[in-house]
This record gives structure tokens, C-alpha cells and sequence, in this order.
């Protein structure tokens, strides 16, 4: 476990005794991964949903048992519920896609969808993401923006680790796709001075 998962687990004890600092800690780690989860399944209306989130995370956090990365599972699980509830209630749920239950074990060294990603703006890559099938999309979220490794994602969502692994692969291999699309072609200089295609 890093350091830095080390001193949330740390900063979530101290909290739950009602340390308020430490509470603040814990939303200031949190929060930005948690809010582009959130971004990327309800769109605008976000920071609502990620703020009635929070509520529900300081209420149970008595409640909750585990180390920084059970917590950040822990309160991506509750940030789903939230984001699925306001798609119901707006009447906009999300397309329902079959997923194979694949076991099939896939690299986990970042690939260039992954470091391509990293490059874009935050709200040019949740547009992105949005546009993948549910499936894809939540686990790419999971995985890329939250940082969640492949058993807390599959928690969250319900799913086999397997399953969760093949849906994020194929979802970066598909932005990777469209990200060569939106690629303006490359020009190099001509003899006259101009340029040409590549």
C-alpha cells in the first residue's frame, strides 16, 4: 500500500473519532477523483450529486472498516447509488449494454489510451468517456480517474474483477480509437515552400 493510501486510512480513523481537520483531509484527497466518477455519469449536475454523496459518507462513516483504498471504494460505491438515483429520477438512464462475463486476464501496464488520456483536459475526457457504452465507461472512470485497482472496482460495480479488467481494456482501446480520429493529419513541407500531406 503507497504512502499516501497509508495516510488517508490514517486521516478516515481519525475522522471517524470526530476530528474535523481530519475529516476535511480525507474530502480534499477524495473528492476530485470522486467528482470526475460522478462527472462522468451524470454530466452537469455533478457537484449536486457528489454533495449528497459526501452527506451520505459523513453520516455512515462510523459505519465504514478498512484501509485509504477500502474507503475510496467504499465511497465510490455510495457516489454510484447517488449518481443512479438522480439518472432515475431524471428520467435518463443510462443505455444498457450486455457485458460477457470475461475472466480474461489483461496487461495492467498503462497504454497509450491511458497516457493519452492524462494529457487531455479533465472535461474533454469525461466528454469522452460519456460516450462509451455504460459498461466501459464506469469501469474506465474507476480505474483511470479514481485510481481504484481491479477488485475495489468490481465492488463497486458488482462484477467479477475479470469482467471489470476486460470492460476498462476495451474502453481505452476504443478512446484510443477516437482519439487518432480527432487527429489532425500531419502536414510536412513541399519542395515549393507549401505543404503537403502525409
Amino acid at each position: 500500500m503507497g504512502g499516501h493510501e497509508t495516510e488517508l486510512g490514517a486521516a478516515v480513523r481519525r475522522a471517524q473519532l470526530g476530528d474535523e481537520a481530519a475529516f476535511a483531509q480525507v474530502y480534499r484527497s477524495v473528492q476530485p477523483g470522486l467528482l470526475g466518477f460522478v462527472r462522468g455519469l451524470v454530466g452537469e449536475d455533478a457537484e449536486d450529486v457528489a454533495a449528497e454523496a459526501w452527506l451520505e459518507i459523513a453520516r455512515d462513516l462510523g459505519r465504514f472498516r478498512g484501509d485509504g483504498g477500502a474507503f475510496r471504494g467504499w465511497s465510490a460505491t455510495i457516489a454510484r447509488n447517488r449518481a443512479l438515483d438522480h439518472l432515475r429520477k431524471q428520467r435518463r438512464r443510462p443505455r444498457t449494454t450486455a457485458l460477457e462475463d470475461d475472466v480474461l486476464e489483461l496487461p495492467g501496464r498503462p497504454d497509450t489510451a491511458a497516457a493519452a488520456l492524462e494529457a487531455l483536459s479533465t472535461a474533454r475526457v469525461l466528454a469522452l468517456v460519456r460516450g462509451l457504452p455504460p459498461d466501459q465507461a464506469e469501469a474506465v472512470l474507476l480505474r483511470v480517474v479514481l485510481g481504484l485497482d481491479a477488485p475495489s472496482s468490481a465492488r463497486v460495480l458488482g462484477k467479477q474483477p475479470g469482467a471489470v479488467r476486460t470492460a476498462a481494456h476495451r474502453g481505452l482501446r476504443r478512446l484510443a480509437v477516437r482519439l487518432a480520429e480527432e487527429e489532425p493529419p500531419q502536414r510536412s513541407p513541399d519542395r515549393r515552400g507549401g505543404a503537403t500531406p502525409r
